[in-house]
């Protein structure tokens, strides 16, 4: 990661949003910004912890190691996100990594700062609190569709909860693009059974394709695709 002067605005990331006005000139002494490129990890499962990070520019993904081959893409983070927190958890490590998917612009905490500003700011405390609860309760959903969803629901579920995160731009595409390998990850299939589905949804005018960049054609199938499963 290459170390960069004073890129935050202080008025983006998760902390900022919430903290006490006061608290941000402490904020700004203790920050520190990187850029990080394409593919270049943050931090790394196993690692020890060492801060918190917030993504102040471009889209980065959380993951961990499935088996010794594979991994699994617990989510994405996108700007105002943060990174880190499960760190917090008291064994000292990561137990996810973080890896740029384009070049991203990341502010970085130290944990004893960071600690000292869930002390003082209550409301980012409270919402931090929110957060973990909401993560936990997709965490637990998630494993549930590992575990009993089809390859085809889990496929049509990820690219569905990509356009709920990311929205969709002005070419009609799910705004993020994403490696093939990185979906299969993500849905939690092997990469030739996500080849397989995605050229059966293309085949039926359920979603086109182009590159890395999916357009949804019919969300509504999609989605009936996904209650099939759970009943």
């Amino acid at each position: 990661m290459i170390k960069k002067q004073h890129l935050c605005d202080l008025n983006t990331c998760f902390l900022c949003t919430t903290c006490l006005n006061d608290w941000k000139p402490a904020i700004e002494t203790n920050k520190q910004n990187f850029t990080v490129k394409k593919g270049q990890e943050i931090f790394k499962e196993g690692d020890p912890v060492t801060g918190i990070y917030f993504v102040y520019e471009g889209h980065v993904k959380v993951h961990k190691k499935w088996d010794n081959e594979k991994e699994l893409i617990i989510r994405f983070a996108r700007k105002g996100d943060i990174l880190g927190h499960l760190g917090l958890e008291g064994n000292n490590i990561y137990p996810v990594s973080a890896t740029a998917m384009e070049t991203a612009t990341v502010c970085y905490l130290p944990m004893d700062f960071f600690e000292s500003s869930l002390k003082i700011n209550n409301e980012f405390a409270i919402k931090l609190m929110r957060f973990f609860a909401g993560e936990l309760q997709k965490s637990e959903k998630r494993m549930r569709e590992l575990v009993h969803m089809p390859v085809k629901a889990r496929v049509a579920q990820a690219i569905v909860t990509l356009k709920n995160h990311f929205g969709i731009n002005n070419m009609g595409f799910v705004d993020v693009e994403l490696a093939r390998q990185d979906l299969a990850s993500f849905s939690g299939v092997a990469y030739e059974s996500l080849f397989r589905t995605i050229n059966d949804f293309v085949a039926d005018n359920i979603i086109t394709v182009s590159g890395k960049s999916i357009t949804i054609k019919n969300e509504h199938e999609l989605l009936q695709v996904i209650a099939k499963s759970e009943l």
